[in-house]
């Protein structure tokens, strides 16, 4: 599939040009549309006082994966960003490999749904997402 080999290059081409994404170490997996997977490999710059993930990180992950997927569908031109972003946490997360898949649930006029889940490499689901993001036309 050269579109979603495409469109693969030219997500991870965007988070490796963000100076945010390279310090959160956070990289593309996996991207078709309305479906991306991103991950980083949290260790201890990523941790809270109590040598857990910090919640911020996993929010981040799920606002990146939830972010691009929306991206993967909307027409040349429009823009997007999170205005609304709801997260549960519902298991710790421990140093090693997190990944969010996210998911677009409708794109509107204006407006857009998605969500999203978090896991750790054995699966275990850290926390769960949902996001509602303004979707405009670009600023003349």
């Amino acid at each position: 599939m050269v579109e979603e080999n495409a469109l693969l290059a030219e997500l991870k081409e965007r988070l490796h040009d963000s100076d945010f994404y390279r310090w959160a170490g956070i990289d593309l997996v996996e991207a078709s549309p309305g479906r991306v997977k991103v991950a980083f490999e949290a260790g201890p710059r990523h941790v809270n006082l109590q040598g857990l993930v910090h919640g911020g990180m996993l929010a981040t992950l799920a606002d990146t994966a939830m972010g691009l997927a929306v991206r993967t569908v909307l027409e040349p031109g429009r823009r997007h960003v999170t205005v609304q972003l709801g997260v549960e946490f519902l298991s710790p997360g421990k140093a090693g490999r997190i990944v969010a898949e996210g998911r677009t649930l409708k794109i509107g006029r204006q407006l857009g749904f998605a969500e999203a889940d978090v896991k750790d490499a054995g699966g275990r689901l850290l926390a769960r997402a949902h996001a509602t993001l303004s979707v405009t036309t670009p600023r003349s």
